[in-house]
């Protein structure tokens, strides 16, 4: 099989995995204040999801900046995720945080071995190396569920965002927009972009694109908002087509947690497409030999 398949086939395991989930107990406020999330790529993306949902209580941050800045950690509870369990960041600072615990698939990793607990992901898959679609679902509503007490959406959610994401054209330049819920999904979204396609794929929060983004873009490219229309959103909109912008504005439900899975579904099944249309049968990752080894060598 190779990693598009894969892909695929991880992808659709979500809809049945929605049904199994069991949120984890939820941390008291008053602990929340003194707890960090940490991790990288799809693991930060988790981990900002917590303090988005912790209503700030708890603070999303980038391990080697924790390494670099020890003082900050010898009071805090530190949630490492990861889920190799084998990023040496997330395992030099395990060693030196006041408690750590970490969200892993592998319960006898480097990391879960020097950490004081262990939260064990147990998502199904191919088993075969491919970008994360499953194993990051898990993750995500793991670290949610540990700051905010959530209710699972049925699969009904899942089929949505597949049907949207079949109308989806794309350009080879994609900013993709999110808010304070959903910004951590752009992040995700452009990793897959990333990953998937070897695209050039930009994230930022809604406001800042204005400010910033807007400036390096051109007639063609596209633009992704994940936020539930308002008039805000709609003027840019708007604005944007004028000027030869391809907006892609999903119709995203109202509530909090249905925004996150659906715009994750979304996210997934655009770059599958998109990998389909191509006919590729590897992701890009997979070829690119060279990066990733350069990869490898700086996070294990």
């Amino acid at each position: 099989m190779n990693s598009i398949t894969a892909y695929e086939k991880d992808i659709e395991l979500q809809s049945s995995f929605l049904k199994s989930f069991k949120p984890q107990k939820l941390l008291l406020s008053t602990y929340q204040k003194n707890t960090y999330f940490s991790g990288s790529g799809d693991s930060l993306v988790s981990s900002l999801l917590a303090e988005s949902f912790s209503g700030g209580l708890v603070k999303a941050m980038d391990p080697l900046d924790l390494f670099n800045n020890k003082k900050m950690i010898k009071s805090k509870h530190v949630y490492f995720v990861s889920i190799s369990g084998n990023t040496i960041s997330n395992i030099k600072v395990a060693k030196i945080a006041k408690k750590a615990t970490a969200i892993t698939s592998n319960p006898t990793s480097r990391l879960a071995n020097v950490c004081d607990d262990v939260i064990t992901l147990n998502f199904p898959s191919t088993g075969l190396f491919t970008a994360g679609s499953i194993s990051f679902l898990e993750s995500a509503l793991t670290c949610i569920s540990l700051v905010k007490k959530i209710t699972v959406p049925d699969v009904l959610i899942f089929r949505k965002a597949k049907f949207c994401a079949k109308k989806v054209k794309l350009s080879k330049k994609i900013f993709v927009l999110g808010n304070l819920f959903t910004y951590p999904i752009a992040m995700y979204c452009a990793a897959k972009f990333y990953e998937v396609l070897g695209y050039d794929a930009h994230y930022c929060r809604i406001e800042q694109f204005s400010h910033m983004e807007l400036f390096s873009a051109k007639k063609g490219d596209s633009v992704i908002i994940f936020e539930e229309k308002n008039s805000h959103n709609k003027q840019l909109d708007k604005h944007l087509k004028k000027i030869g912008m391809n907006v892609i504005h999903p119709d995203i439900p109202s509530k909090k947690l249905d925004q996150i899975i659906f715009s994750v579904f979304f996210s997934q099944m655009i770059v599958l497409n998109e990998a389909k249309k191509k006919k590729m049968k590897e992701c890009h990752f997979v070829d690119a030999k060279n990066i990733r080894n350069v990869s490898n060598q700086m996070i294990y």
